[in-house]
């Protein structure tokens, strides 16, 4: 597995955990936590870097697009 695939992996793995997270803290603290708005907030921010850092990657060359079943 190259490089680009494993940094995508690892984010959308943190994106899920940031959304467990949140979700653990609205359930425990009935929505009124800090935390749970820490947790979303660490899930919009790695969802942007993953954005970001896919379309840098097409940029760059390092991915490309590609039709589903072709």
């Amino acid at each position: 597995m190259d490089l680009i695939r494993l940094v995508v992996v690892i984010l959308m793995v943190g994106i899920l955990a940031s959304l467990g997270s949140a979700l653990f803290h609205l359930a425990r603290d009935k929505g009124d936590s800090k935390k749970m708005v820490n947790a979303l907030t660490l899930r919009v921010v790695l969802s942007i870097a993953l954005f970001l850092l896919l379309m840098f990657s097409w940029r760059m060359g390092w991915i490309a697009p590609h039709g589903v079943g072709r």
